[in-house]
């Protein structure tokens, strides 16, 4: 027997008992990871004499490079899959369960009839799992008892995906953990994950496999000065068609590369690893990795003290718990997956290398583990000392608290679940963005005394900036914003502040047919707006000086507004405005409309001003309300302006959202939706229809709200298709509902519609036989028999454009509908357009029969439907189609833009391409959204690595040609109905 030396965990082999055992250790098919790990507790296991019998898939390389004894038996069976990658960032849920189903269900019977016959023949004392779970079941039916040894189980794992591919497959579920529950205990790694189905618990330190060779050693070997800055590439294989380049590396370091293929080619900076390369000792002389989160990686970067660039992984329900040890022990840092792809690295690996890994636990696990095992394989029964039933429960409710986030986002671990801040000292997790800020603030300096941040980590920035402004010093020396100097001053810090959180939303299908009453599919995306309210009585208000000045001159304290909008520098913008709220008031009455919105167009800096505080005038206008008390607000937006993705319906909701909370008044989100909008039409004075509000304040993330705008009805919430993804792409160009472009559009349906109606009211009155219809000179009487009076009736009255069928629309009114007519000829024929925010200026030529059609075709274009539709590359087509379609239509109204045109056009290239690679294009179609005229486009197509690869690629060719890089939006978040509202207060020191 031989057993390599080494470095090693720091403690001696585990001492054989009187009697040689064999032990049956099972290895899921998931990943090295759980080879690697299972490698040191078998060496310890080999090295104290016993037979251990290793069930994996894994290749035997991974065991007999670190043990050759003949005690080491390796069988080669697979009992179960792990989790089907679509590449290597994206799980496949629906095709991991019916993979587990094929691979350990269907076959189940013989399974266990094959593994209990085999058990037997090699006389197993007892046998271990990382962690198949019919190895447990296999051993209770063969009378031997059986252990585990992992930090997640396939039932916590399966359980999400159940909830979002179907729960036909959640039987898989209760049939894993009805296996685990054979087992005697478990032995629990560190960065483990919810397990109640586990009757009893053991936890051991880290497992980390041990160094072979001093860093310099390894250095030396490669050819690499002790002086030289090096990162290893770690993705646990170099997925094809991920191209390294020179530039991506900061100046004088080499990337080690994991895992890339015989094929791939490397700029002279990338070394290329061997294939069965020791990566412990690698990573021990680098000075920083960058990779993927897994056991293996988390254990020996902690062991190790190696900083660790990681990216997220979509569906690795594991993660969250390995990140969050690793940023507990300060070894981690998040790139963003874009910046991975795009090459952006340098800013991170720069940040990682002033890290200082502070894990200084015990790395010994392999030891303590088989020294565990092989008392149990004796006879001895362990106690774990825990209370096993409080802790299967405290399991259960974080393993429900975890299935219950929105899918697609993590939720952030309870604090009572993971390691204490007294254990380890606790420091905030580094992002890109913090690394130019303060950490010396938290968001835990402030009491949340109502509501639930949801693991919203843009929440937690926002309260962590406000931190950092009551810790600010305004008459400090140092340079700062303005909105910063006077954000710092705004509250009373010991008194209670309302936050509330509204997306943005990107316009999937619907856009301008909103106004008509179409059906509309929005998303409400990543990006959102917060907003704090404080309200104070007005002589205890925090005041700006001049706001005190003019106080003082108006000869008392009254009502007062300040408000703070961060991000104006951004678009040349005050940062501030302030107001004595009596100004919305003519005597006991609040002022008109017109007024109100004269008042916040007299400074185009503080134009802005009017989406906020236009939320107070409409509330007291609609509702009655009267504010007798001073407020406060301070609004941050992350959704970016003019790039069509309802920027100013986000701060509107958001601050609706947040004064309703600091008022007690108790408005359902439809309701706040449609204040708002009056807010827009009326205040703002730009002719915006429902969706955006509606999607901002009733959205839900990763699902479509289907509504119909008439006014604005929910119909329900659709579930986006696992297989399918949105983006938004920004053109550059600024869009703005205020614009002429969008408000002549908009006059021009209405146009349209008018002219639908009196034909139908004409059509109505000559529908008598005996009469002759005067419509127009060749049309027949006789023909309009078969439409029915009381359809030409409900024509003749139609409120909603979209309420008119296609097949209607062309049978009877489309060649009655002129191109263009001006203005003052429609208004000689026809008085009024009968739409109250916009008018009719006759001296205007406005295009009417595009307008018309396109909201009508739009609403019989919108794909809820299909959404659901079977899961094929026909199905993307189809909405692919649809998109298109709708693009198109767009333009012929006038509103389209060279540069949305041009990301359409790149999309239809990349999909149409012919040297695109095997399995078919993976986008399908594109659309401009929401007003036109510029702002974004959406996209649609395969939830894939390779979609979003060609998006970079249209991107790259984007700015290639314009200059301009386009901003990505993706992912998605909770509309601010599901938010609530946040209430906090400073903690007292």
């Amino acid at each position: 027997m031989r057993v390599r030396d080494g470095d090693g965990d720091g403690g001696g082999e585990v001492t054989a008992p009187p009697q040689h055992l064999v032990f049956a250790y099972y290895i899921t098919g998931h990943g090295f990871g759980h080879a690697t790990r299972a490698l040191e507790v078998v060496r310890h296991l080999v090295a104290a004499g016993h037979d251990v019998h290793v069930v994996t898939a894994a290749p035997e390389f991974v065991f007999t490079t670190e043990i050759s004894s003949p005690c080491l038996h390796i069988r080669k069976v697979l009992l179960d899959c792990g989790a089907v990658q679509a590449d290597a960032l994206t799980v496949d849920r629906l095709a991991s369960l019916e993979k587990y189903h094929q691979t350990a269900v269907v076959p189940r019977e013989s399974i266990l009839k094959a593994e209990v016959e085999w058990l037997n023949s090699i006389k197993a004392d007892l046998v271990v799992s990382d962690v198949v779970p019919v190895a447990c079941r296999a051993a209770a039916d063969a009378g031997i008892r059986s252990v585990c040894v992992t930090n997640f189980s396939w039932d916590f794992i399966y359980a999400e995906y159940v909830v979002a591919a179907g729960n036909h497959h959640r039987s898989i579920v209760w049939q894993i953990a009805e296996d685990y529950s054979h087992c005697e205990f478990l032995l629990r790694l560190p960065g483990y994950c919810p397990m109640p189905a586990f009757r009893d618990v053991i936890d051991v330190p880290l497992v980390v496999r041990r160094l072979h060779k001093s860093r310099s050693e390894v250095r030396k070997e490669l050819g690499i000065a002790d002086a030289i800055k090096v990162v290893i590439f770690n993705f646990g294989g170099q997925p094809a068609g991920w191209e390294l380049k020179r530039e991506w590396l900061p100046d004088g370091w080499l990337c080690l590369v994991c895992g890339a293929s015989d094929t791939q080619e490397l700029p002279p900076n990338f070394i290329k690893l061997a294939k069965d390369a020791y990566t412990p000792d690698l990573m021990a002389a680098s000075d920083c990795m960058l990779g993927k989160i897994g056991y293996g990686t988390v254990s020996e970067a902690l062991a190790y003290k190696l900083p660790f660039v990681f990216v997220r992984r979509d569906y690795f329900n594991e993660e969250p718990f390995l990140r969050n040890m690793l940023e507990h022990y300060q070894c981690g840092i998040e790139m963003i997956r874009r910046d991975l792809l795009t090459g952006h690295w340098k800013p991170y690996l720069l940040r990682a290398i002033t890290l200082q890994p502070c894990y200084d636990g015990p790395i010994n696990g392999g030891e303590v583990a088989a020294h565990i095992l092989q008392d149990t394989a004796v006879g001895k029964k362990y106690i774990s000392g825990k209370l096993s039933g409080a802790r299967r429960l405290r399991d259960a409710i974080v393993l429900g608290y975890q299935l219950q986030r929105a899918p697609g986002r993590d939720v952030g671990i309870p604090d009572w679940y993971s390691l204490s801040e007294k254990e380890t000292g606790v420091r905030q997790a580094l992002t890109y963005h913090d690394f130019n800020g303060s950490a010396e603030s938290s968001f835990e300096d402030f009491e949340i005394l109502h509501g639930d941040m949801q693991g919203l980590t843009d929440t937690m920035s926002f309260l962590k900036s406000l931190s950092g402004l009551a810790g600010n010093d305004p008459r400090s020396p140092e340079k700062q914003t303005r909105e910063r100097t006077a954000a710092s001053v705004l509250f009373d810090w010991e008194e209670e502040i309302y936050v509330a959180r509204a997306p943005g939303r990107l316009d999937v299908m619907g856009g301008i047919a909103d106004y008509s009453g179409s059906l509309v599919l929005q998303m409400p995306i990543r990006e959102a707006c917060h907003v704090a309210v404080q309200r104070s009585d007005p002589s205890k208000q925090k005041q700006w000086k001049h706001t005190q000045a003019r106080q003082l001159a108006n000869g008392g304290a009254v009502p007062v507004l300040q408000i703070v909008s961060f991000g104006s520098e951004l678009s040349n913008r005050a940062p501030t405005f302030d107001m004595d709220l009596s100004d919305f008031m003519d005597g006991d009455k609040p002022i008109s409309y017109d007024k109100a919105k004269e008042y916040f167009s007299l400074d185009p800096s503080q134009k802005w001003a009017a989406y906020v505080a236009g939320t107070i005038f409409v509330l007291m206008t609609e509702l009655g309300v009267r504010f007798t008390d001073s407020m406060s607000i301070l609004v941050s937006s992350s959704v970016p302006e003019g790039k069509g993705v309802s920027s100013s319906a986000s701060v509107e909701v958001a601050s609706m959202s947040a004064i309703a909370a600091a008022y007690g008044l108790n408005i359902a989100p439809r309701d706040l939706a449609l204040l708002c909008q009056k807010v827009e039409n009326r205040v703002v004075g730009a002719p915006c229809g429902v969706m955006d509000q509606m999607a901002s304040a009733c959205g839900e993330a990763n699902k479509l709200l289907a509504m119909v705008c008439q006014p604005a009805e929910v119909k329900e919430l659709v579930n986006i298709p696992t297989h399918i993804r949105f983006w938004g792409l920004d053109s550059g160009i600024r869009h703005s509902v205020g614009g002429t472009d969008y408000g002549s559009v908009r006059v021009g349906t209405y146009m349209g519609r008018k002219m639908i109606k009196c034909a139908a009211s004409d059509l109505l009155s000559e529908s008598l036989p005996s009469c002759v219809p005067t419509l127009s000179g060749d049309t027949n009487p006789e023909e309009y028999e078969e439409h029915g009076v009381d359809l030409l009736k409900s024509e003749a009255s139609m409120e909603y454009l979209c309420n008119l069928p296609p097949h209607r629309y062309e049978a009877v009114y489309a060649k009655n509908i002129p191109e263009v007519i001006t203005g003052d000829a429609f208004l000689e024929k026809y008085g009024d357009h009968n739409d109250v925010v916009t008018q009719v200026d006759p001296k205007r030529s406005y295009c009417v029969k595009a307008p018309t059609r396109h909201p009508i075709y739009e609403n019989f274009r919108a794909f809820k439907s299909l959404l659901t539709a079977a899961k094929t590359d026909g199905q993307l087509s189809a909405l692919g189609e649809l998109t298109y379609q709708c693009h198109y239509s767009y333009n012929a109204c006038g509103l389209g833009s060279d540069g949305t045109d041009r990301l359409v056009n790149l999309v239809q290239e990349i999909q149409h391409r012919k040297t695109s690679r095997a399995g078919g294009p993976s986008l399908f179609g594109a659309k401009i959204t929401g007003g036109g005229s510029g702002g974004s486009v959406c996209v649609i197509g395969k939830n894939c690595l390779r979609s979003s690869e060609e998006i970079l690629e249209i991107q790259r060719r984007y700015k290639a040609a314009t200059g301009y890089l386009p901003i990505v939006f993706e992912g998605s978040s909770p509309g601010a109905g599901k938010f609530g509202y946040l209430k906090i207060r400073r903690r007292s020191a």
